[in-house]
Order: C-alpha cells, then structure tokens, then sequence
C-alpha cells in the first residue's frame, strides 16, 4: 500500500500576499492599491456611522431620550470617541487582528482556531465558545438584512433637509436603490470594486472636511477628547449615559469588517487606512455635529447634513448616498462569504455558489442568500419607515459579535501564545466589560425593536446547529450502509466471473476510503459490470482558507492496484472552489497506473432519499427542519464542476 503528496501548480493567492515584486516603487504601489482597496471595501459601514449615530442619540422619539445640555453633548461627543478607540482600535486592530487562520480573519475564523485547538483535547468551555461563535455568525446575518436598509435610508433621507417636500420620496428612493443593489450582485462586485476606493477617499477627506468646519465654529468641543468628559458622563450621569449607549454603539456598527476582511487586504493595509485617514475623519465628524448641536439644539434633527451649507447639502446627499450602497455592498458581499464558508464547515447546506473574481479570492455570489437578503431589507425599510426606528434594532447583532469575539480572541490567545493568565486578565476584564455594558443598554431596546436581530441570529443558530447535527447522523447512517470498501473489493475478487470490466474510468465520490460508495456498489450489483480504471474520490474541506498547491492532492493505491482501484484524497480550503476535473487533470499517470482520459471520465454520484426515522436521534421538529433545509442544497455535479455530459 502507499500513500504519497501530488505536486500541484500554484494557485494565485489573495492581493495581500502576492508582494513579491522585486522594487521598492513596485512594492510601494502594491501596498497603496491594498489600502485605496480596504478603503473602499473595509470601511464603508463604519464610515458611514456618522450620518445616523449622533442624530439617534438625541433622537427625542427615543423611549430613552437624552437631554440636550452642553454637558449632555460633551459626555455624547467623548463616550463616541472612547468608544470607537477601544472597540474598534484596540480591540479589533491592535488584538483581534493577530488572531489569523492562515491570513484570514473574521469570527469563522476563530470558530476554526478553536476547532483545531479542541482537538488537542476537547472541553467544555471550548465547545461552548465554538457554540457562541456559530451564533455570532448567524447575528452577522441579522447585520447584513438590517445594515443596508438603515444606511441607505439614512442617506436619501438627507432629501428632506434639502427640501422638506420631498418627504414622501425617501421610501420609494430607498427601495428602489435597495433593489437595483440586489439585482446587480450576480455581477460582482469586481467591476465597480476600483471605483469604490476612489469614491470613499472623497467621501473621508469630505467628511473630516465638514467636521473641521463645525469645530472651527466652536472649538471649545475639541475637550470632549478628554477621557475625563467620557467618564464624567458615566459616572455623573449614568441613568442617561447607560441608555445613550444603546444609539452610540452605531459609531462602532462595520468593526467586524476590518476582521472578517484581512485575508483580502492583509492587516498592515487596514490598520494604516484606519489610523491615517478612517479613524480621523469619523471622529472629526462626530466633534464637527457636537458643535453644531452646541450651536442650536433645533440641528438634532440631522447634525450630519447641516454641517454644511445650503449650497452642499445635495452633493453631499448623492456623495452619502454612494458611500451607504458601497457600505451596503460590503456588508452584502460578508453575508455571502460567511454563508460559503459555513457551508464549507458543514453548518450549512452545499449552496449554489457562483465566483465573481478570477483573481480575488472571497468574491462569491450566492443566489439564495441575495434574495433571502432582498427580500428582508426590502421588509424591513417599508415596515420601519425611517433611519432611527431602524436603529433600536441596529445594536443588538452588533454589541453580541463583539462580545463573542472578544472573548474567542482571549481564550484562543491563551493556547496560541501560551499567554500568562494573569496578562490576557489585564485586557480581557475592561474590554469585556464594555462590550458587556453595550450589550445590556442594547437590551432595554428589545421591546423597541431589538428582538428583531435576535430573533434572526436565533433562526439562523437552530438552522445552523441543526444541520450539522442531522449531518452527522446521516453520515453514520450512510457509512453503516456502504459497508467496508476492502471487503467490497475482495468480493469482486471472488465473484470476478459475474463482473465483467469494461474500458474507461470511472469516478466515484465518496466521503473517505474506509467505506464503498453506494454509487459503486449499485453499478456492480445491478449491472455487473466495473470499469478498468476506477478513482474513489474524496473531497476533503479542511478548517482553514486555502490549501497550498504541493498538499492538495494526496494519492493511496490502497493496494488494490492491480485492480485498478485508486483513492485520491483533495484537499481544499473552506474559501476555494472544489474543482474535480482539474484536480484529475493534476494526477501523474505513474499515480493512477495509467493515464487518465479526464475528458472522457464517467463520474457517479450517489444519491439518498431523506424522511424522518422513528429513532430518537433529534427532535421531530429539528428533523422537519433538517428536511426541510436540505431543499436549499445546489446540485453536486455543478458544486464540484464535473461536466453535465459525463
């Protein structure tokens, strides 16, 4: 018997690791491209926080209103600050951001990290925390419905300070944009991607240009830099501080993104487009509305839009409005990258899968998923009706990703860097504590519209853990009736006079080498007949991104070879597209005792028919619903690209 690696050609990898160019100039350039990309990827929803987040804190419809003091808006303008530099810079780019999976970033890929970590010896804490990591997942989605409905009505909703009689525009503006967005995805986002940088420096360098302009007019709100004005609010006024924070989690609304998206631009790229130019103007932002608030209560309706003149207020309506369906967009894209990655892991069904990019990784499309999404902001813009209505929902998914990841990050840190308790203690109490905090002033939004992301992540966790739950039972099911494959192949041997081979190659895929497919099984038992070459396939996803070209492929005779049975194990990463013919087109004919005649290869996948058992493995109702998610599966031949004909 033996076992040996194929060498396989390189694959391109992702923008942030091809800096192999041998001039500084040429190096130089590609880190610039990288940081105008982040920009115009990473960014989008944290960059457009400050159209909405300001005027939902002193929104007076808030069943929690904050007063309008001075004191009020220097507490508000310093607790946005503080909030934003601890969540977002230190917790995500100073931590986070160094818990990679082989360059990927994002809360799967935590859950992956602590996957392999449990398998040096499971514990409890560990399948709890992989537990909320799935459940952080399926708040994204919560995110990625409520997300473009209330960025892009947060924009178009400029029209009416421009012009108050165009009230009644903002709803069928808002729709139709949303749904334009939608119908484009198939597209991908490739095509209008180089636009997307360009578009958000104008939209940062015109932000902190407004923002300079209203602390110009008052420069007194430049104090409210000082943490003290953040802990005096706190602490001086905390029955009106800890409801504010429930509208103030919307500065810090896209962190995630600069995790979920390092394997993209790598996170050198990021953490200077954010330190340089994101973080700067976003706060100039926030202190430009504080004074003009200072400057006349009344401007709370819209600080954002009235930090500029009359003459600017329209350019800058279509420039916000822009930016929001670039922030949409990334948001939409995350949606579709954690759904693929989830079913790569075995969370979610095999989904219909289409690749936008040639040479980008993470640019998918998937169809499912797009409508899913269509149909949800769509709901949730006409039922909401308005901006700050959507914003008590808004916190909620956003304070529980932080919260799950934070704690992922420190408990993965104390594995992975052996880091001494009492150090990792040092910053996890803090940072924990203000995610926690956000997380309970988001909770006394719940009547107010904060179930609505709850109840969505909760859909998507029980869907989730259902289906990987009914997947292990119907893989020890599946494996019981395939039977042993050595067993299987010595009965050939016996009964060589009923079999009769015929020329070709067939392949077969199948889940490992230990079993017979049942494909195979039935082509022998009901046709007699077994072709010369047969290649038992097994597509392996393994828990990280991208598999290296030299280990994708791994070769075992079993020692059949005389038979003219071979397994072939390919290995890929949760973010690649399984491609069966190509990796058959990689085998080396000393390999498969033979060459193979890919182009004519007949391919046999084995297909079972589902219905719910007596035993009592899951609940009735989680097997009603394993069923019933099993009708969303993309069909095999397409998954793993094998040609229709063959």
């Amino acid at each position: 018997m033996s076992e040996r690696e194929q060498p396989g050609t390189p694959a391109s990898g992702p923008a942030s690791r091809s800096l192999g160019a041998t001039s500084p100039y040429a190096r130089d350039t590609v880190r610039l491209a990288l940081v105008v990309g982040a920009l115009g990827v990473v960014f989008g929803d944290i960059g457009t926080s400050p159209i909405y987040t300001m005027q939902t804190v002193f929104n007076p419809g808030d069943p929690h209103p904050v007063p309008v003091s001075t004191e009020n808006v220097f507490g508000v303008v310093s607790v946005v600050f503080w909030s934003v530099m601890i969540i977002v810079t230190v917790t995500y780019v100073l931590l986070a951001m160094r818990a990679d999976n082989e360059g990927e970033g994002g809360i799967m890929a935590l859950i992956t990290l602590l996957r392999r970590g449990a398998k040096r010896g499971a514990t409890r804490t560990t399948t709890l925390l992989a537990g909320l990591g799935i459940f952080g997942a399926a708040l994204f989605f919560g995110d990625s419905m409520i997300t473009p409905a209330i960025s892009v009505l947060s924009a178009v909703e400029g029209l009416r300070v421009v012009e108050p009689s165009l009230h009644e525009l903002v709803l069928p503006i808002t729709g139709v944009i949303i749904l334009v967005l939608f119908l484009l995805q198939s597209r991908g986002s490739g095509a209008v991607g180089r636009l997307f940088g360009p578009i958000m420096i104008v939209w940062f360098v015109t932000v902190a240009a407004c923002g300079v302009n209203g602390v110009v007019a008052h420069p007194d709100i430049l104090r409210a830099l000082s943490p003290t004005y953040a802990l005096g609010f706190l602490a001086g006024r905390f029955d009106v501080a800890f409801f504010a924070l429930a509208a103030i989690v919307l500065a810090v609304t896209g962190a995630e993104a600069l995790y979920a998206d390092m394997g993209h631009f790598g996170r050198r790229s990021i953490t200077r487009a954010w330190l340089v130019l994101v973080f700067p103007a976003c706060a100039l932002s926030y202190l430009g509305q504080g004074a003009v608030i200072l400057d006349d209560p009344a401007n709370i309706s819209s600080p954002f839009f009235l930090l500029v003149p009359d003459w600017g207020r329209l350019p800058l309506v279509l420039l916000a409005t822009a930016a929001t369906v670039i922030a949409s967009q990334a948001v939409i894209t995350g949606a579709f990258s954690v759904a693929s990655q989830a079913a790569e892991l075995g969370y979610l069904p095999r989904l219909r899968i289409q690749h936008t990019s040639e040479s980008t990784f993470g640019q998918v499309y998937v169809p499912w998923v797009n409508w899913l999404l269509l149909v949800a902001v769509l709901t949730l813009v006409f039922a909401f009706r308005s901006s700050t209505a959507l914003a008590f929902t808004y916190g909620m998914a956003v304070t529980g990703t932080i919260a799950i990841t934070t704690l992922m990050f420190f408990y993965v840190g104390r594995w992975r860097w052996k880091a001494p308790l009492w150090v990792l203690a040092l910053g996890a109490i803090p940072l924990l504590a203000v995610d926690v905090l956000f997380v309970a002033a988001n909770g006394t939004k719940l009547f107010h519209g904060a179930w609505l992301p709850l109840l969505i992540g909760l859909a998507a966790f029980t869907v989730m853990t259902t289906w990987a739950r009914g997947r292990e039972i119907i893989t020890a099911e599946r494996q019981r009736r395939e039977g042993s494959l050595r067993e299987f192949v010595d009965q050939l041997r016996r009964d060589g006079t009923l079999t009769r081979r015929v020329p070709g190659t067939a392949v077969f895929l199948n889940r490992g080498k230990q079993t017979a497919p049942l494909a195979m099984r039935a082509n022998v038992e009901h046709n007699h007949v077994r072709h010369d070459h047969v290649l038992i396939l097994s597509i392996d996803t393994q828990p990280v991104p991208r598999v290296p070209p030299e280990q994708q492929i791994v070769v075992d005779d079993l020692g059949y070879a005389d038979d003219g049975i071979t397994h072939v194990s390919a290995r890929f990463g949760y973010m690649e597209t399984p491609d069966v013919p190509e990796v058959l087109r990689r085998l080396s004919p000393d390999a498969t005792e033979g060459q193979l005649q890919v182009e004519e290869a007949s391919y046999f996948l084995s297909k079972i028919e589902l219905r719910p058992g007596d035993r009592r493995t899951m609940p009735r109702w989680r097997k009603r619903l394993f069923l019933t998610t099993s009708f969303i599966t993309a069909d095999a031949a397409e998954h793993f690209c094998l040609p229709r004909e063959q």
